[in-house]
Formats: structure tokens, sequence, C-alpha cells
């Protein structure tokens, strides 16, 4: 089926975010973009800056400006992965307004052929000690915020992942048991757990409520609970506000949104404001600096896969693999899951 042929946009710019916003895009990654195409498009249009001296619009602009452009940002010494980033970003705008029949073609095609500057997949991170992020983690004194940041660090959940969880995916100790609550099936005789499922996507009714963020696991993973993070949600649970969500979700607003289900953008908030107190984050900082939500995963993942040598579970833990990894050990994984994880997960309490 051809694509729709749009009417006459006056903001190109504005078309895409919110095309970018019916896909189910988060508000960081549109914020992102909105970030990026603008400074583009002031560049363009200021006659003093593109090849031809003359002020453009985003649809007017030919390779030789986002050349320009890309040549601009090698001039402020920006790195080369954020280059990339920022290329594919134009890239991907100018893709898609010709694929809706926007814009005639993608000027960003040829650049990107040129271009010398990748996208680094993984960049060296700010190096974070045990010991330092135990003292970090000591330092939040509110239940939610501690809750959110010690189930980060001791499970590598995405962020997303964790806000989509309700009081059903959590299973703690028997003398400590939720009252009221059904956990799911495949909680039961697991010990303290958190399930974390694979399906719930941006848009979708999960336990019968529209879900703001995605999972993106391969396969829906059961993630055992220590003492420490049992006695951090439990502390949470105490004041945890009352929802009229249908699906009780396990983290809540308790300032604005108040005991609604919290989101990416919220929890990453709470996340960068306690880092930047710490000296670890900063506006405008790179990946390699900053401390986001995004960082714990990474930490979990190389403290655990360094105490334990069994990349296997990590990444069971993480929620990368299928099937497949889980047939290649004992038939006895559950517990195999938890006694690795048990002996080896860092103490933040």
């Amino acid at each position: 089926m051809a694509a729709e042929q749009p009417a006459d946009i006056e903001d190109s710019v504005g078309y895409f975010l919110q095309d970018m916003t019916y896909h189910g895009k988060s508000d960081r990654t549109r914020s992102a973009y909105e970030r990026v195409l603008r400074a583009f498009e002031s560049f363009v249009e200021n006659p003093s800056q593109n090849p031809a001296g003359t002020a453009k619009s985003v649809d007017e602009a030919g390779h030789r400006d986002c050349m320009a452009w890309i040549h601009t940002l090698r001039n402020r010494d920006v790195s080369s992965s954020t280059i990339a980033t920022y290329a594919s970003y134009l890239h991907r705008f100018y893709a898609y307004m010709a694929q809706v029949g926007a814009f005639d073609s993608n000027p960003m095609a040829l650049v990107m052929e040129e271009m010398d500057e990748k996208i680094d997949s993984n960049p060296a991170r700010r190096e974070i000690s045990v010991a330092q992020m135990r003292e970090f983690a000591r330092q939040i004194h509110h239940p939610l915020d501690h809750a959110l940041v010690i189930a980060l660090l001791k499970t590598g959940m995405r962020v997303g992942e964790l806000c989509n969880l309700d009081l059903r995916d959590v299973s703690l100790s028997e003398d400590r048991a939720l009252t009221g609550v059904s956990n799911r099936p495949a909680l039961d005789g697991r010990g303290p757990s958190i399930y974390v499922d694979s399906e719930p996507s941006v848009g979708s009714i999960s336990n019968g409520e529209q879900r703001t963020a995605s999972n993106k696991r391969k396969r829906s993973t059961v993630v055992p609970v220590d003492d420490e993070l049992e006695t951090v949600l439990l502390r949470w649970l105490a004041i945890r506000p009352d929802t009229t969500s249908p699906a009780d979700p396990l983290f809540v607003g308790t300032a604005s949104g108040w005991g609604e289900r919290l989101t990416p953008d919220a929890v990453h908030h709470i996340v960068t404001g306690h880092a930047e107190s710490a000296g670890w984050y900063r506006a405008g900082g790179d990946r390699e600096e900053n401390v986001t939500p995004h960082y714990f995963r990474h930490f979990f993942t190389t403290h655990l896969r360094d105490r334990t040598g069994d990349r296997g579970i990590v990444k069971y833990l993480r929620g990368d693999v299928g099937g497949d990894i889980i047939d290649t050990y004992t038939h006895n994984w559950g517990d195999r899951v938890r006694e690795t994880y048990e002996s080896n997960i860092y103490s933040l309490i």
C-alpha cells in the first residue's frame, strides 16, 4: 500500500516528531531528536552558515548543507560518536519524510555513506566501585527513590521493565507476603522473586491498564529477590499511595502524578537528580560521563559477570536470551539461577 500523501506541512520537524509520538517513542527519545533537528533547522535558516549563503528551510536543504552542518560539529570538537548519532537522527528524519511523500529525496543518504564517524555501541563508562555505589545508595533516603535505585542495581532491569511491574509480579517470603495479591503462577514455589514479563509495549493493554513503556526481553524472566531488595521493597510498600489502576502498579508517583504508574522519564529524572548530587551527572554530558538508569544495568552486568564467571545466567537475568540457553544447563534451572545469584550479588545497604 502506498504511503498517504501528507498535505502541505508548515513545520516539517514538528510533523516528524508528532509521528514519532504515534509510533510510541518515549518523551526522552523525541526530545533528543527535537534538539538535534531544531539545531540543524537553525543552521540552514542562517545565511551566514549554509553553503549557498541564503536562508533555507529543512525541506530545501541539500546534501552540501548537511555536510556543512556536520563540518561545524567537527570544528566544535564534538566527539565522533556524538556526530554519528546526530547524523543518524537527521538521516532518519529525511528518510521518513521522503518515505511519506513530504520530501522528494533524502540528502543525508550520500553524507552517511561518506562519513568516517561511527556510533560507539560500547563506550567506555565512568568506573564506579561497589563500595562507591553502596555509599551512593545509602545517601538516598526517600523510600520510593531508594527502592527504584536498589531494584535497578540488584536486577539489571531496563527502566521500562521496572515501570511495568505490577504487585502480582512480586513474590516475597511467606512471613512478608503481600496480602490480597494474587501472584503470577510462574512465581509459585520460586521464593522471593520478581517476574519480568516480555509482553508489555507502549500503548498496549496489560493487566487492565494501558502501558507507557515497553519491555524488550526475549523471554519472560524470574529474577531472584535477595534480603536487601526485599527489605527495601517492603519499606516502599509501607508508604506506597493507593492507586486507581486495576493493574496495581508496583511503583507509583508520590508527587506529581500521585498514585499513578511511574513513567521511564520520571524514573530517569529521579535517578539523574541523585546522580547529579553525587557529581555523576551533568546536563549535556555523554554516556561515558553520566550515570542514568541504564548505567545501573551496565553496573549489574559488569559486576555480576565478573563475580560469577557465568555469562549464561547473567544473560538470562538481563532477559537477553531465549530458551536455548536454559537447555544447555541442568533441568533444575531456577535453583541454579538463585544459588548463583545469591552467592554473588553485591551488598548495597
